[in-house]
């Protein structure tokens, strides 16, 4: 079987046993027999559980941004772009509340395991990068005038979207899909330095 369909196999078994007992109860037999291996399947792909689990969190995290970035690519105009990534993300965020749990479980974890925290900054580091790129293209095709650098804006919006979700997670009656995506838009159109006169009446009413 090619190298990439076994990684794949594995990935997705321990996407469903992540989400379904959490890091600590997983086990790597489990879910090396869930996608028809054995536990050496396992550690020719990857270092342990840690590594796994860092994969698992970053393929989700790359689905995220290929979605989001392939919806913006028919929306040229500043407002637009706005109102469809705060859509995007919002529904994401809502929608996908297990890998925000997994990954509030495993930052807890990284704090007190040089391990996981191992696994964990480069995970991050790349989040961060895609929010600035994604910055820096928009800004690109729409001209706009973002109020800081793409990396100041990515940062922000990096934690924005983590702490959205954690909020979700604490109180999600409250925290809903209309809420975040009034809170990005909102964020991304301060930041990206959306003109008063080019926002529409939803932007300034805060009915999304």
């Amino acid at each position: 079987m090619p190298r990439d369909e076994v990684r794949r196999r594995l990935l997705a078994a321990a996407a469903q046993s992540f989400a379904e007992r959490g890091y600590e109860d997983s086990n790597l037999d489990d879910i090396a027999y869930a996608a028809g291996f054995t536990k050496g399947a396992i550690y020719s792909n990857f270092s342990g559980k840690p590594e796994l689990f860092g994969a698992v969190l970053g393929a989700g995290a790359d689905t995220e941004f290929n979605l989001v970035m392939s919806e913006l690519r028919d929306t040229e105009d500043l407002a637009g772009t706005i109102g469809v990534a705060a859509r995007t993300v919002a529904r994401h965020i809502v929608n996908d509340a297990e890998r925000g749990q997994l990954g509030l479980e495993f930052a807890a974890r990284a704090a007190r395991d040089d391990k996981a925290r191992g696994i964990l900054t480069p995970l991050r580091r790349a989040q961060r990068a895609a929010a600035s790129r994604s910055i820096a293209e928009v800004a690109a095709r729409t001209g706009a005038e973002p109020v800081a650098g793409p990396d100041v804006i990515g940062l922000i919006l990096h934690c924005l979207c983590n702490g959205l979700s954690n909020e979700r997670i604490a109180d999600p009656e409250a925290i809903d899909v209309a809420g975040v995506e009034q809170t990005l838009a909102t964020a991304l159109t301060a930041l990206l330095g959306l003109p008063a006169d080019s926002r529409t009446s939803s932007d300034t009413s805060g009915d999304m």
